[in-house]
């Protein structure tokens, strides 16, 4: 199983601290937030994975060969040209991800996800099966009563986004992303015989396909996790981590 850790942002709403160094090596609890990641990513078995790179890009390949590739396979996908976004990221890696499904984690998520509950639980016939909450937040996905993805809405805008004319968000089940997919290598041809470009968000992406497509949701049953997005986040992260101890 490969993993590709998104690792590229710019990490604007870190700042200062991501004057000087990359999201992905900010600290939490003494580590970078990329060693918890790619800790628990190897943990659950993964022993290949693909770093995409932007921002400070030579600190976190330096980091890395420092930690030996943290004893597994370790690739990177630069992006030092310009930022490809999720989406672009995505099939601008493709050469590291082609051959099987492929999970993708966000690199300032920490939760105590099972990956490997979560690899085990997927629909095998899906394009993507996405990780998500049932938390409070004004941006949800929106799935129906199989739990299949049919549009996205903004509750605080009334915006509503989806392939199916007129949906009415009031009649399917809202939840938010959580940071982690598992793809199908199918996804680049799609990528190719629907015109995608090089940058784009793959929430995008999904929401565009959804209806040709299948994208399902996972939503276990006790999850904690949060996003590590923020500079007054990094003390509640902090505790966090203690509290998944």
């Amino acid at each position: 199983m490969r993993a590709l850790v998104f690792a590229a942002g710019m990490g604007t709403r870190l700042k200062p601290l991501t004057d000087t160094i990359p999201k992905a090596l900010v600290p939490v609890g003494g580590l970078p937030l990329l060693h918890h990641v790619v800790g628990k990513l190897k943990a659950a078995g993964i022993t290949d994975i693909v770093i995409n790179v932007h921002h400070f890009a030579d600190a976190i390949i330096g980091y890395v060969r420092r930690q030996g590739d943290f004893g597994i396979n370790v690739a990177f996908s630069d992006e030092r040209d310009f930022l490809r976004e999720t989406g672009g990221g995505i099939r601008y890696a493709r050469k590291s991800l082609e051959g099987d499904s492929f999970l993708v984690h966000n690199v300032d998520i920490l939760s105590d996800l099972d990956i490997r509950w979560f690899l085990s639980q997927a629909r095998p016939g899906a394009l993507a099966n996405i990780l998500v909450s049932d938390r409070v937040t004004k941006r949800y996905l929106l799935f129906d009563e199989d739990m299949r993805l049919v549009g996205w809405t903004n509750v605080g805008t009334g915006e509503v986004r989806s392939p199916y004319p007129g949906l009415d968000p009031g009649k399917y089940r809202k939840l938010a992303f959580s940071g982690v997919h598992l793809i199908s290598d199918r996804i680049f041809t799609i990528f190719d015989e629907d015109g995608w470009g090089d940058r784009f968000p793959i929430m995008d992406f999904y929401i565009k396909e959804c209806a040709t497509h299948p994208v399902y949701v996972l939503l276990p049953e006790r999850l904690r996790m949060m996003h590590v997005g923020k500079i007054e986040t990094l003390g509640e992260a902090e505790s966090f981590l203690i509290n998944l101890k």
